[in-house]
């Protein structure tokens, strides 16, 4: 087995060191094994799983549903359901995120497209940001479905 130090392990994940020691706190990485002078030492299983975990953050999993996910995966036999479940909610909430950004983009060029080249008194663009009234999309509800926070 190659040992590797945490510095190793960051280069060959590209996830920065007190990353890695915070997914150790909060236990999404096991404790690595120490050497004499207390050195942390990582092996392939640890790369593997910290892959994992960076993909999982890339596709905006939360934590709790990357502990699910590392679960699932530590226990080869167990049943697909909850981490298709999972993915499924993980999509839900991009593509209301999606959706949100699209009222935005469509909001933002309505109002970049008045184009005023007066006064900022007679401004198009401070006038739409000061009354949310007169803007054309409801853009300011929640960006995520449910309680699970916003955008």
């Amino acid at each position: 087995m190659t040992s590797l130090s945490i510095g190793r392990l960051a280069r060959a994940t590209d996830v920065k060191v007190p990353t890695i020691r915070f997914y150790e706190q909060i236990g999404l990485l096991p404790e690595p094994e120490r050497t004499q002078s207390d050195r942390r030492l990582y092996g392939e299983a640890d790369v593997r799983r910290l892959a994992f975990i960076k993909h999982a953050r890339q596709l905006g999993f939360a934590v709790e549903a990357i502990r699910s996910l590392l679960a699932l995966a530590d226990d080869p036999d167990r049943p697909c359901a909850e981490a298709n479940a999972l993915a499924a909610e993980q999509l839900a909430v991009v593509e209301t995120k999606i959706e949100r950004l699209q009222a935005l983009r469509h909001e933002l060029r309505r109002m970049a497209r008045a184009d005023c080249d007066g006064r900022a008194g007679d401004c198009r663009v401070i006038e739409a940001l000061g009354d949310h009234s007169l803007c054309a999309d409801d853009h300011d509800r929640p960006a995520t479905p449910g309680a699970l926070g916003a955008l």
